[in-house]
């Protein structure tokens, strides 16, 4: 909902819980008033009548409550658009109109020949802003950086500044410290999100996990990036962000061509760093994953157990054992195409080994499904080897400097997505595969980051950062719309590529290559303060943990783990027992009966993964899904008991494990006992509303 003032010049977006105001003063200075609680439209009005600070001589009074600081004229703080031209640098706009559309609001400027218009559009409490730029001048417009949106905080003391920051195997660490003067910058210059850190940040003063007010603010975009917040002299903060690391060349505007900025996204909460992802989630949820409401199945993956040496029979085979435990998807990882032997070799030849796969992949997804299952399959198509058929055929299809080094890591190289010949290639390879066989499923991988981003023949070659990326999604829209019943995971060595932007065009993601079951506690623990269970896979593999740790625990422990998020198993089940395989039976069982709870539920964190008792605490209608781990009990202290969250205070809960029935304002005041001791132990608790 837009509400208007009557001179047209004060706007208010409402949310059910929140509101956000900007005023656009006589001067055509556009200034922000207002995020947070929900005001009415003369609240508004009466802050835009406030005057700005006064000039002191060194200081802008613009600086700080711009809305969207251009670069020009007395600015000094960081600017969210940066352009130039043959004759000029920077910005001098004047307003045009404002218009209403679908619940968008669109505030139109001009600036010579480029229209500038800011977007913004209410999901619920989330704010959606972005940026679109056109030139209808006759001569070029370079833009340096072009920002989706600036967001301005109120004025606080002692703000402190929350992110997620990583490497492979260690993503969405969750740290939080002191703001102090200046800026800190976070982002990826590597060409894709980066598992180093994860496009969200959250600032508050005084907040908890239960109560206190929360800013967050999340960006939409699948390649490199960056998001600054900076704490201005006058202790005002302002965060900035959208596509592109640094101010080196986004895009080169010819007369007539438009740029679209990804959607920068803020979200303003009372209810501290659990409601706050709460309405993160609810979000996603409603307004960014495909088909959201479905249940995601309980999936098996062969890399871990059988890595490149595969064949036809040999995955049939696990496909029976998986089916077995109650497996409903079967994925067969790398190795299927081409010459594909080790990671030297068939990256960009996706056909079927004729060795492995004489007959292609529909007999053995014919079995799969024969067993009750769907079937899914391995992609990386954004690669390519030097050992390929692809690449001895187009060699000038990979991105390169002429005269330079074609540097390779994981001996790959990276296509040049931007080229229209290489999208069309990767549309018929992948529509032609999905065509020939009967699959479900397929797991999309990015295994390596930008080096050696040029294209030769090309006069403004900074294009191919952005234009790489928009493919990416059109391909991805084109084969969903081609195969509507194919979902897509997003995979980048783990949690390398995970953003509002990719997660508009799949339907889970791939968390992290470590699946150490306490390990991955502290990665999905950061992972859910922006985005849901219903997207997190998590997979069940062998012990001891041979890829990284060797540390060695319990079937209980590893399922519990993974039960967190959209289950998956990924351990050798031709070498488990029937021992194992029976639990873990009961597991998959298990986890099909709390998914829909676990998937769609709210989910509350009651206690952080700092080395003794945590749990998670999932909510959904009358049903209540608790998830504990004790990663060790120290000195014999008894284990704490969990105080619950989001029940109603006067119903009965009866506990499906026990029998017992609690209070729920016992249960949330008290507290349940787990009944778990000593070292990597785990439990699932359910209880029903009675």
């Amino acid at each position: 909902m837009v509400d208007i003032a009557e001179d047209g010049r004060t706007w208010l977006l409402r949310g059910p819980n929140s509101s956000y105001a900007l005023h656009l003063t006589e001067a055509d200075e556009l200034l922000h008033l207002h995020w947070g609680p929900a005001v009415a439209l003369a609240d508004a009005e009466a802050l835009a009548v406030r005057p700005l600070p006064a000039y002191r001589g060194f200081e802008s009074p613009l600086d700080g409550h711009e809305e969207y600081p251009v670069e020009g004229g007395p600015r000094f703080v960081r600017p969210a658009l940066s352009v130039r031209t043959e004759e000029r640098r920077g910005t001098e706009w004047a307003f045009v109109d404002h218009a209403v559309e679908d619940g968008e609001l669109r505030l139109r400027f001009r600036d010579a020949g480029l229209v500038i218009t800011l977007h913004y559009r209410m999901r619920g409490d989330v704010v959606e802003r972005w940026v679109s730029l056109v030139n209808e001048g006759d001569t070029q417009v370079e833009l340096l950086r072009a920002d989706a949106a600036t967001w301005t905080l109120p004025d606080r003391e002692d703000w402190r500044l929350s992110h997620l920051h990583g490497r492979w195997a260690a993503e969405s660490q969750l740290t939080s410290g002191p703001l102090t003067y200046g800026e800190k910058v976070i982002g990826s210059r590597r060409g894709h999100t980066g598992h180093q850190y994860l496009p969200w940040v959250a600032l508050d003063t005084d907040a908890t996990e239960e109560r206190g007010e929360v800013y967050g603010c999340a960006l939409g975009w699948s390649g490199s990036w960056r998001i600054a917040v900076a704490q201005l002299p006058d202790a005002r903060v302002q965060i900035t962000g959208g596509a592109g690391y640094d101010d080196s060349g986004l895009l080169m505007l010819e007369p007539g061509e438009s740029y679209t900025s990804p959607v920068f996204a803020g979200l303003w909460s009372d209810g501290g760093f659990g409601g706050a992802s709460r309405a993160w989630h609810a979000y996603q949820r409603a307004y960014v994953i495909p088909d959201a409401d479905r249940d995601r199945p309980v999936l098996f993956n062969s890399w871990e157990a059988t890595f490149f040496d595969i064949a036809e029979d040999q995955q049939a085979a696990l496909a029976r054992r998986a089916a077995e435990i109650g497996v409903e998807l079967f994925v067969v990882d790398d190795g299927w195409f081409g010459a594909r032997t080790s990671d030297r070799a068939g990256l960009g030849d996706w056909t079927p080994n004729p060795d492995r796969f004489p007959r292609g992949l529909a007999p053995l997804a014919d079995q799969v499904h024969a067993l009750g299952m769907q079937f899914g399959i391995w992609v990386e198509p954004e690669m390519v080897n030097p050992d390929s058929e692809l690449y001895r055929a187009h060699p000038d299809w990979v991105q390169y400097q002429p005269g330079r080094k074609r540097t390779e890591l994981r001996n790959q190289l990276v296509l040049n997505l931007a080229r229209e010949d290489v999208q069309e290639y990767l549309w018929e390879q992948l529509d032609t595969l999905l065509s020939s066989a009967p699959i479900d499923y397929v797991k999309w991988d990015f295994n390596r980051a930008f080096t050696d981003a040029g294209w030769p023949g090309e006069t403004y070659p900074q294009r191919l950062w952005v234009d790489h990326v928009h493919a990416l999604y059109a391909l991805l829209d084109r084969l969903r719309a081609a195969h509507p019943g194919v979902a897509f995971e997003s995979c980048s060595g783990g949690g390398g590529r995970i953003d509002l932007g990719i997660l508009s065009r799949t339907d889970q993601v791939w968390t992290s290559d470590n699946t150490d079951p306490l390990d991955r506690l502290a990665i999905q623990h950061g992972f859910s303060q922006i985005h849901p269970a219903r997207i997190m896979a998590a997979w069940v593999t062998d012990s001891p943990n041979t890829q990284l740790n060797d540390r060695a625990s319990s079937l209980r422990f590893r399922f519990v783990s993974s039960m967190a998020g959209v289950l998956g198993v990924g351990g050798d089940l031709a070498e488990w027992s029937e021992e194992e395989l029976t639990e873990a039976r009961h597991w998959v069982d298990l986890y099909k009966e709390i998914r829909p709870v676990v998937q769609h539920g709210e989910q509350y964190r009651l206690r952080p993964p700092t080395g003794g008792l945590s749990a998670v605490q999932y909510l959904r209608g009358d049903e209540t899904v608790v998830l504990a781990w004790l990663q060790a009990q120290r000195y014999g202290e008894p284990v704490p008991a969990l105080r619950l969250r989001g029940l109603d205070p006067s119903a009965s809960y009866e506990c499906r494990e026990t029998g017992e029935v609690h209070c729920g304002a016992v249960l949330s005041h008290h507290g349940l006992h787990t009944a778990l001791h000593g070292d990597l132990d785990a439990t699932v608790i359910r209880l029903r509303r009675i």
